[in-house]
């Protein structure tokens, strides 16, 4: 097949060579062929056999056959162009001193008629090549053009304009871009007209009947593409984005580059950015402890430990499954990673000791934690045996093995909280306050809002139930959350680490909070769906222990800055450590006890802790147990 196109495009270069010249003459003589002496028609004969085959091997030898047409740009003409002088002139040179001479503007006109009609086979066959190539994927996309409105008129607008023309499997149609500087307002840009700015992008998706955005702009404010986001999402188009400003630097801007707009660019926030490499040094070379590392929080600090030259990284999980799965990811990335992954409970203070006097970890990440507001609500002793005294097991065996940092994983519900999983949580906070005392150990906890894509979150039940059809359920139409990022989240948890003296409670800055509606509604036309039509949000009321909002500081609390804007220090509460581990003890019996009267005793422990009308209700019941705190 290659070889046909080859001898396709070497006979018409011989046609067009013999083309040329005998229009040359023709034109030497006011395009009168009677006017022609015989001497120049017999000259032309002989000049137009040289001529073919020194232009023929002249172009073989610049490779010009071997060429992908297809594909061809300015390099090949500029290469067709130089190959045809030399051609033309050892074509000229050896006929004149050889054969005879010809008019001089039989040579000059020749050779410039050559390359221009040289030139054109290859720019027909790249148009005709990329004219059956748009037919054939309009057919296979069932003849469905889709307009195109671009979202910014800079580079990186025109370099997708001018993928979308060059491009010969793309069949939509760029009909207008959007753009802020008033001064671009209605003008064009490579003939595609600048309507206005975003107050436009609603009209323009009416007028011109467009299908899809696309936003190209990769160095943008965080602010503004959210602001352009909301926008959009209230047409019914499919919303698509250039992922960020290095590929403009390097030149990738394409078509092929662009992804559907993910739900982290709702967040009306820059990512926030941490150099690890400058703080880590508290775990280069060091033995660090991950419980519950095969979570959500686990599994991104192994990953991000693994790539700052942690020394020996212990991974202790009950789930096999995720400790499994987080194996298999650092051995295939970080081969070289001295790695040991255990399975056990938090819960089990023998095995959770025994691996810490084995190992003699130098930090400790304590990430294990039931975490489930709902299920928890329904499995009160649960929580607390896993998160209180799995907590307390775990802090109080590092401070027996001379651990350096031991670092909880808190939440934002530990707040005030109006959940058994939140009051947990608080306690947690208080016991490592507690044992920071007790040991020489530097016990802190890290304090955050919820995290996009973990395990439970909204985000992926939303993106289940809009994969079903919907519908989308949100508990109530004013409820607003916090969010973070993975990745954001643990980079940040990794940096309070560095700043640990003992004894702090580090409060991460969430910014702004976000309507879970919100999110529901964007999710939903960011998949391509139509809110009210196709997906419906269906409101299902606050859930068990469920906030309209969360907070991130209890009202004695204050904060005291550090070295990174995103990190704050909350002023310990004091509080009565003897009474406090004495009402330990108490709340571990009724837990294993499974008894009704644990959300009492939490209240008792917690004074922020705002329990459910049904276990006020039972705290007047005199509960034995309850009976014996008095």
């Amino acid at each position: 097949m290659i070889i046909k196109k080859r001898l396709i495009i070497l006979i018409a270069d011989i046609l067009a060579v013999i083309l040329a010249y005998g229009l040359a003459l023709w034109l030497r003589f006011d395009m009168r062929y009677s006017k022609i002496p015989d001497q120049y028609l017999t000259g032309y004969m002989y000049y137009a056999v040289l001529a073919c085959v020194i232009t023929v091997a002249s172009y073989s030898v610049a490779k010009l056959y071997r060429s992908v047409w297809t594909y061809a740009g300015i390099s090949e003409v500029l290469r067709t162009f130089a190959t045809s002088i030399i051609a033309a002139g050892i074509t000229g040179i050896t006929f004149s001193i050889s054969i005879t001479r010809m008019p001089i503007s039989f040579y000059l006109v020749g050779w410039a008629l050559m390359f221009g009609f040289t030139a054109a086979i290859r720019l027909m066959y790249r148009l005709l090549r990329r004219a059956l190539m748009r037919s054939e994927s309009a057919r296979e996309a069932n003849g469905r053009q889709q307009n195109i409105m671009i979202v910014g008129a800079g580079a990186s607008g025109l370099m997708l304009l001018e993928e979308y023309r060059t491009s010969y499997y793309l069949t939509d149609h760029v009909k207008i871009f959007i753009d802020d500087n008033e001064q671009k307002w209605h003008k064009y840009l490579d003939g595609v007209r600048i309507e206005g700015g975003r107050d436009k992008i609603i009209e323009s998706v009416e007028k011109y009947k467009i299908d899809k955005i696309i936003l190209a702009m990769p160095s943008a404010d965080r602010k503004d593409i959210k602001a352009i986001l909301e926008i959009c999402n209230q047409t019914n188009c499919q919303i698509q984005t250039v992922p960020g400003v290095y590929q403009l630097v390097n030149g990738e801007v394409n078509v092929s580059k662009l992804r559907n707009v993910e739900i982290e660019d709702l967040l009306g926030r820059d990512p926030i950015k941490v150099n690890l490499d400058e703080i880590l040094g508290y775990v280069k070379g060091k033995t660090v402890l991950i419980t519950g590392g095969g979570g959500s929080i686990g599994s991104e600090i192994c990953t991000q430990l693994a790539e700052h030259e942690v020394g020996h990284l212990i991974i202790f999980d009950i789930y096999e499954n995720n400790a499994y799965d987080i194996q298999q990811k650092l051995k295939w990335n970080h081969p070289e990673l001295n790695l040991t992954v255990l399975i056990g409970s938090v819960r089990n203070m023998h095995r959770i000791n025994s691996v810490m006097k084995k190992y003699e970890p130098d930090v400790v990440f304590h990430a294990a934690a039931h975490k489930h507001v709902p299920l928890m609500e329904d499995s009160p002793n649960e929580a607390i045996k896993n998160n209180v005294f799995g907590t307390y097991k775990t802090a109080s065996a590092a401070g027996r093995n001379h651990v350096k940092k031991f670092v909880l994983i808190s939440t934002d519900k530990a707040v005030n909280p109006t959940n058994i999983m939140g009051a947990s949580k608080r306690m947690c906070e208080m016991i490592v306050q507690t044992l920071n005392h007790f040991y020489e150990t530097d016990f802190v906890a890290v304090r955050f809002g919820n995290v996009l894509g973990s395990n439970g979150s909204v985000i992926p039940l939303f993106e289940k139930q809009i994969a079903t059809g919907g519908p989308v359920t949100v508990t109530h139409p004013d409820i607003i959350r916090y969010f973070m990022t993975i990745p954001e989240a643990v980079s940040l948890v990794l940096q309070a680490g560095a700043y640990a003296k003992g004894g702090e409670i580090f409060v991460l800055d969430m910014g702004e909070p976000v309507k879970i509606a919100d999110l529901a509604k964007n999710l939903i036309r960011l998949s391509g769906y139509k809110l009210g039509e196709d997906i419906e949000i269906e409101y299902t009321g606050l859930r068990p222990g469920e906030k309209l909002y969360e907070e991130l500081l209890m009202n004695e609390e204050g904060l005291q800055d550090t070295e990174n804007k995103m990190i704050h220090i909350g002023k310990p509460i004091d509080m009565d450590e003897e009474k406090f581990m004495h009402q330990l003890i108490q709340l571990r019996d009724a837990a294993n006890e499974d008894s009704d009267a644990i959300r009492a005793m939490v209240k008792e422990i917690v004074p922020t802790y705002q329990m459910p009308m049904e276990a006020l209700a039972y705290k007047k019941k005199k509960n034995s147990v309850y009976d014996n705190l008095q």
